[in-house]
């Protein structure tokens, strides 16, 4: 027998540590352990080497999310993890790493920094309840294995405040963003339960604003982005309407994408969700961002403003939508706007409802200047699958020929059964009367595709047409076929 010497199963035992034999091995701690060995420390060694005014600063800027200030702190737990050789220390797998998994544990985003990595780029939700994690993945919002302590949130919020200063720490309510756009809301306090705090996490994701790519994710039907590029160059005043997260927004940047690049533009948002000035960068494109409050400061300067055309990404309130309504019936073309609403057969009333509401007047008059001010309705939905986003329908919407009341017309909608659209041809007079007067090319463009189509996928005669005075017998500019 070959002879065995206990000092060479020794010496291979002690590789895989890197002691040699005779050494004391210590023994590894865990990774919470480790986190809080570090961040002790943290503030031991390298607070004492800055002035504390110095230190607070970046430590502020490195929680908010700047990139020198966060790999000062990475380089500094690199260096610490390898003075106490934990080098062999496993961090969770939602970390990519173990001075990443350190960082965020003390500093950064904790559990939710997983959502912030390129495996969820394309997660536009996710959402902190009590000590659960939820990200939105695929449609569906899934609960997370990682879990956050009460006193780690609690971190975590005061250091989503130090974007916005004038927010008090006291409030049950806070709305920030981070640097990268993510809208942040905080509800807490007597807003929710007892230990049941909240934070969600909203970003605005798409991958590529334009008709193809949201045809092939067969969110709308590809043989009809030509007639939408037509629709786009005549000019014509669109409101994309849904619920929450239908791909309405995406739809409007979309659409808002094909639009002349020469002209004079103003957009209005409550959240910097549309980035104009990266889709559109040579476009001359006013970007404002405006609450309720702010709205109502700056809405008489916006009337009076000489753009071609304005953008209102979403109207949540009656001032908001009184502005774009007055905007509109000036005679300002390419108007665009987004509502929640879930028939848009009744979208004149609820508009006009809202408007009353905040400003006063007139519900009917209201109405009727809501249908005679936007041309087309882009209504979408989510489907039980709630990664699959559709357009629902595209409505006409104007006045009877008369101009008594609100006429509706579907030009398009969605079969459920067959995943496919169906078409009608019709085009109301006035329609076709601002396509002639902006581009008769494209008008004429226009009649021939909406007719192919409405060929090919036709819809059954009169479905879902809303007009009072076709009930009553009378004539209706709006349910006119289509053909001067």
């Amino acid at each position: 027998m070959e002879k065995f010497y206990i000092d060479d199963l020794l010496n291979i035992r002690t590789e895989e540590t890197g002691a040699v034999y005779g050494e004391i091995v210590p023994a590894i701690p865990e990774f919470r352990q480790v986190c809080q060995q570090i961040r002790e420390d943290f503030f031991q060694k390298y607070q004492q080497e800055e002035d504390l005014q110095t230190a607070m600063e970046i430590q502020k800027k490195a929680i908010v999310g700047y990139q020198q200030e966060m790999d000062f702190y990475k380089d500094k737990i690199a260096e610490l993890v390898q003075e106490h050789k934990w080098e062999n220390v496993q961090a969770p797998a939602w970390y990519s790493g173990l001075v990443e998994g350190i960082y965020h544990e003390n500093w950064g985003m904790a559990g939710m920094a997983e959502w912030f990595s390129k495996d969820f780029a394309q997660s536009s939700s996710a959402k902190i309840i009590g000590d659960r994690i939820y990200y939105l993945d695929r449609g569906e919002m899934k609960l997370m294995p990682q879990t956050i302590s009460e006193e780690r949130k609690e971190q975590m919020i005061r250091a989503f405040l130090l974007l916005t200063p004038e927010e008090r720490l006291d409030k049950e309510f806070h709305e920030v963003y981070l640097l990268d756009g993510t809208r942040i809301t905080i509800f807490k306090g007597s807003m929710t339960k007892k230990n049941q705090d909240v934070i969600i996490f909203r970003r605005y994701i798409i991958p590529n604003y334009s008709f193809e790519e949201q045809a092939k994710r067969h969110t709308i039907p590809e043989d009809a982005i030509p007639l939408f590029r037509a629709m786009v160059d005549i000019g014509y005043s669109v409101i994309c309407t849904g619920a929450v997260r239908t791909s309405k927004t995406t739809f409007l940047a979309t659409w808002q994408q094909y639009e002349n690049p020469k002209l004079e533009g103003v957009i209005v948002e409550t959240d910097p969700e549309i980035p104009l000035h990266l889709l559109m960068p040579d476009a001359p494109i006013v970007q404002l961002l405006a609450d309720n409050e702010r709205l109502r400061t700056i809405s008489k300067n916006l009337l009076r403003s000489d753009a071609d055309y304005f953008i209102l990404a979403e109207a949540r309130d009656g001032k908001a939508l009184d502005t774009a309504v007055r905007i509109a019936s000036k005679g300002t073309k390419r108007m665009k706007m987004t509502f929640h609403t879930r028939n848009p057969m009744d979208l004149p009333g609820e508009i006009a409802s809202e408007i009353v509401k905040s400003e006063g007047g007139q519900w009917d008059n209201t109405r009727l200047k809501v249908a005679e001010s936007f041309d087309y309705i882009f209504h979408f939905v989510q489907l039980t699958d709630k990664s699959q986003k559709r357009l629902r329908g595209i409505y006409e919407m104007g006045l009877t020929e008369n101009r008594a009341d609100v006429c509706i017309v579907p030009i398009c909608l969605y079969d459920y059964e067959k995943d496919d659209w169906a078409w009608k041809y019709h085009i109301g007079e006035d329609k076709q009367r601002l396509g002639f007067e902006e581009n008769r090319a494209r008008m004429d463009e226009m009649k021939m595709l909406l007719k192919e189509l409405s060929e090919l996928h036709p819809m059954e005669q009169n479905v879902g047409m809303h007009c009072e005075a076709d009930a009553q017998g009378g004539k209706s500019s709006c349910g006119t076929a289509a053909g001067f």
